[in-house]
């Protein structure tokens, strides 16, 4: 019986007895963690919310721990259980029986749940413009980490990326190739392959192209009077500027998704602005609108002619009318009109769908995209989904909640809960990783706690200058520690190592918080770090190496665990509190997914997994794991290894992280 289904073994007990004998019924159980295992594996407060809601019945006080020794008659006995004791005031303290949850955990892992509900993330949406740069990489990181953690969960996860690609920071490298540079679509074609013959990058020339647009639209009017043409023919389509741009688009698309796959990113769809306009998404979705009075036509005011949502929050307030906003009174949609539209379709209810076509085929497998034209018959089925996740940075957030708000009073059965706005804070540079990375700091912007940054002023970091940098120092610790190791393998570890780094700083710290990325700090080997929880869980493997060239083998040592008197006695003896302590951690894996699930939060998992590796460290420092002469003491040590292994390497793959062979 794993950890889960004791736990809500244990809860139906609890439920049962409040229900008979104090006519209660309980809707949800808390239970606690106790900080030490001397005083037990798991604590219910239960007698103290059980005393409350009978004096609201009855009116009468009840005494929290009578209710608590009549609810431990009801527990004892449970399989898996030791002992109950109540503690304190009140407090219902629960004993596993240590050699019973080793005997029955230690072969197999927790079952994949059986419920495969279909939930869409979209992710990483980078304006296909020009490369990814690092707060693209903090939205792709946590994306793809969130759809794992679901994935592990049971939920089956189909993974979106949208491509705004007749938006105008694409119109601006339009612009910057047809006006600046007077090129036409062949020109840039022959570009794009003398950039590849020489090892160069499509999408980072396209940077400095958007940064050198940016610069000229300050003074140049009749370059943003060409911008305005260049937009309306993106969305018109069908017209020579239009296919000039998909060109840019797509050769940006796929340079950025070789980006992300070196971060072990995938995705399912590409879901294209264009053909929202195209296939009249908002059409649809706009006249189901009007029939339903969501949206309101303002005939008088500063928003005359347009077409708007109208909910009383943050209403009078500037900084969020426009956003109410889904259709000017030129008649063009707007970013929230068309992300309604899109939303509709991701959860099955716009009555519409797109054409599709395969796009490429990578690692993660076959990736689609929409397209304007016929598609292929046969096809995945993407969208509706029963929950919708964006992961889109904190500036977006009240466009994001009228999207919310829009697509439930389109569809109330469904409701706001439907919508999930995973949000997150900016990414900035110490002062030392800027200048490692060739920005010129003065004397105050050394003295600053972080360095800002703006892709239109140039000011950026590509995601890929980022992962070079990384992979440059962790080779040099690489090579310093393995001089023998053949150049393929130095590089394979570096590669490992650098990416652990990353995703892991960019995860450890919560959603809400301003990142400032530090290269010393991420690649450490100490602290919370990637490298770090790999470290341990390369120290891990190399138990069973050695188990392996003694000819054991953790299924060998299983005959030592027979007896459970022995095993109990071994945790009750010196160092068995810490033993076991480590076993209950690595067991925890499967409820702290599922904590990370609920709260939307990465970063609980991230936290886990480093404690976790911390635990295992001092464990691996505090006993002889294979050298411990007692048979019985030896399986019960090399049995904890295991189940830290399997967790810690679990937890780092739904981090996205991979194991190096070696350190």
């Amino acid at each position: 019986m794993t950890l889960t289904e004791l736990r809500a073994l244990l809860d139906k007990k609890v439920k049962a007895a409040a229900e008979s004998n104090f006519s209660v019924k309980l809707e949800n159980i808390v239970a606690e963690v106790p900080p030490k295992t001397e005083l037990g594996d798991l604590a219910f407060p239960v007698a103290f919310e059980l005393a409350k809601q009978i004096k609201q019945q009855t009116g009468e006080k009840a005494n929290p721990r009578a209710i608590g020794e009549t609810l431990k008659a009801a527990i004892e006995g449970v399989p898996g259980v030791a002992r109950v004791e109540v503690a304190g005031a009140g407090y219902l303290n629960i004993f596993f029986d240590r050699a019973e949850f080793l005997s029955q955990n230690i072969k197999h892992a927790p079952a994949a749940p059986a419920e495969r509900a279909k939930v869409c993330i979209e992710h990483t949406s980078v304006n296909p413009n020009k490369a990814a740069h690092i707060g693209h990489v903090r939205n792709s990181v946590l994306g793809d980490t969130f759809a794992r953690i679901l994935t592990a969960t049971g939920k089956s996860v189909e993974i979106q990326n949208y491509i705004d690609n007749t938006g105008v920071q694409v119109a601006d490298v339009v612009v910057g190739f047809l006006y600046l540079e007077g090129r036409d679509l062949a020109s840039v074609k022959a570009l794009d392959a003398e950039l590849t013959a020489s090892g160069k990058r499509f999408d980072h020339y396209c940077w400095d192209l958007y940064a050198r647009v940016g610069q000229e639209f300050q003074t140049n009017e009749s370059l943003r009077e060409r911008r305005a043409e260049v937009l309306h023919a993106l969305e018109e389509g069908g017209n020579p500027t239009a296919e000039f741009a998909d060109f840019v688009a797509t050769r940006n698309v796929e340079c950025i998704l070789e980006t992300m796959e070196r971060l072990s990113i995938y995705y399912d769809l590409l879901p294209r602005e264009s053909e929202i306009l195209h296939l009249h998404f908002w059409d649809k979705a706009f006249e189901k609108m009007k029939q339903l009075g969501v949206v309101r036509f303002e005939s008088e005011g500063k928003h005359a002619g347009c077409w708007v949502m109208p909910f009383e929050e943050h209403s009078g307030t500037d900084e969020h009318e426009a956003d109410k906003i889904l259709v000017r009174s030129n008649g063009t949609v707007t970013y929230t009109g068309k992300d309604i539209a899109y939303q509709m379709w991701k959860l099955g209810i716009l009555g519409l769908d797109f054409n599709y076509r395969p796009f490429r085929n990578d690692a993660g497998g076959d990736v689609w995209i929409t397209t304007s034209e016929e598609g292929v018959a046969t096809h995945p089925k993407f969208g509706g989904g029963e929950k919708i996740y964006n992961v889109i940075d904190t500036r977006q957030s009240y466009p994001q909640e009228i999207v919310k708000k829009g697509v439930a009073a389109i569809s109330p059965e469904r409701g706001l809960s439907a919508s999930v706005h995973l949000s997150y804070e900016m990414v900035a540079l110490s002062p030392s990783a800027a200048e490692e990375l060739g920005f010129k700091l003065s004397d105050d912007d050394r003295k600053r706690t972080f360095i800002e940054m703006s892709g239109r002023k140039g000011l950026g970091v590509k995601a890929d200058d980022l992962i070079d940098r990384l992979e440059a120092n962790a080779y040099a610790e690489v090579a310093s520690r393995h001089p023998d190791e053949s150049e393929d393998e130095k590089r394979h570890i570096a590669h490992q190592l650098a990416i652990g780094a990353l995703r892991y700083f960019l995860l450890k710290f919560t959603r809400t918080t301003v990142i400032v990325f530090d290269f010393k700090e991420a690649l450490s080997f100490e602290g919370e770090t990637g490298c770090f929880c790999q470290y341990s869980a390369v120290r891990a493997n190399s138990i069973f190496r050695k188990l392996a060239e003694k000819g054991e083998s953790i299924d060998s040592l299983l005959p030592n665990l027979a007896d459970s008197k022995n095993v109990n006695e071994v945790f009750a003896g010196e160092g068995g509190n810490e033993i076991w302590a480590l076993i209950a951690l690595a067991s925890r894996l499967e409820e702290t997914l599922q904590q990370a699930a609920s709260a939307n939060e990465p970063a609980i998992l991230a936290k886990y997994t480093f404690n976790l590796a911390r635990a295992f460290n001092l464990f691996y420092h505090n006993h002889k794991i294979i050298a411990e002469a007692d048979e019985t003491r030896r399986a019960v040590l090399v049995s904890a290894a295991h189940f830290a292994s399997r967790s810690l390497k679990a937890a780092l793959a739904d981090l996205g992280i991979e194991v190096p062979a070696k350190m």
